[in-house]
């Protein structure tokens, strides 16, 4: 049943945004060779939309208004999101615009759509593979964490100096395994899911074992436990400063892009009115 009422809302969502292109297509096909101001009709939707987009974030934050559910003002962020896009090619004209103006409000756009799309991957992506990993470490928490692990790998690097009379483990610890407990290791590497540096790591270990006695080879083994939690709580990492610094990139630049785009139709009507 949810997975139906899923498709449901999609090919739903899908119809209205397949209508909506047609139907503006069309009209500016045919507005195009009757009327040379077919690019104030695409103008004027794009801006329109983009201002509906922009109070999504302002409706978020007045829930005791009836303005529908979340859920609903979320979807019609998305495929309005993308509705923007024919707009702007249509606006446009399918060139890239010229003058150091234009390009900059181009380039605004570009960065507000593709910061959009990343948005849509992480925040439906990322809490699948954070629970998929594991229980989730609170954010807040996870340099407490990180510093309690690289703590217990310097005791154990000091314990086979003090206990077993042996340098090797330690000098390990201090060439390979200070540096990766002291802060977040391998960011790109956890975003896409690639492992080689943590298998790196631990086939280093896995070499260790060959120069070391009975005893330290059970501190080893203890140092790999550290490792693979401490490559879990990076994984944490990685992936929820993702989910909180996309908004911060997305959000900032939305402004930006309104109030340049304000400021372009001030100047387009301000020399349309003096060429008069």
């Amino acid at each position: 049943q949810p997975m139906r009422a899923f498709l449901r809302r999609r090919i739903l969502w899908a119809s209205r945004l397949g209508t909506a292109s047609i139907t503006v297509v069309s009209v500016f096909a045919s507005w195009q060779g009757a009327t040379t101001r077919a690019a104030y009709l695409t103008g004027w939707l794009l801006f329109g939309a983009m201002v509906l987009l922009t109070g999504y974030n302002w409706f978020k934050k007045i829930p005791y208004l009836p303005l529908g559910r979340s859920e609903v003002w979320l979807e019609f962020h998305l495929y309005a999101g993308v509705f923007t896009g024919l707009l702007f090619l249509l606006h446009v004209r399918g060139r890239w615009p010229t003058g150091w103006f234009e390009i900059l409000l181009a380039g605004l756009y570009a960065v507000v759509m593709g910061s959009g799309i990343l948005g849509i991957i992480i925040s439906r992506g990322w809490p699948k593979r954070l629970t998929a990993r594991g229980g989730e470490v609170p954010f807040e928490r996870i340099p407490l964490v990180r510093r309690a692990l690289c703590e217990q790998a310097e005791a154990l690097a000091l314990k086979s100096v003090a206990e077993l009379k042996s340098a090797t483990i330690a000098e390990f610890y201090a060439r390979r395994l200070q540096s990766f407990f002291a802060g977040p290791q391998n960011f790109l590497s956890h975003l896409v899911e690639v492992r080689l540096p943590l298998n790196e790591l631990l086939n280093d270990l896995n070499d260790l074992n060959r120069f070391l006695n009975e005893s330290e080879r059970k501190v080893a083994a203890q140092l790999v436990e550290l490792v693979r939690q401490k490559d879990g709580l990076d994984y944490q990492h990685a992936l929820q400063l993702t989910l909180r610094l996309w908004l911060f990139i997305h959000i900032p630049v939305t402004y930006s892009l309104m109030l340049w785009s304000i400021a372009h139709i001030v100047l387009v009507y301000g020399f349309s009115a003096g060429a008069r």
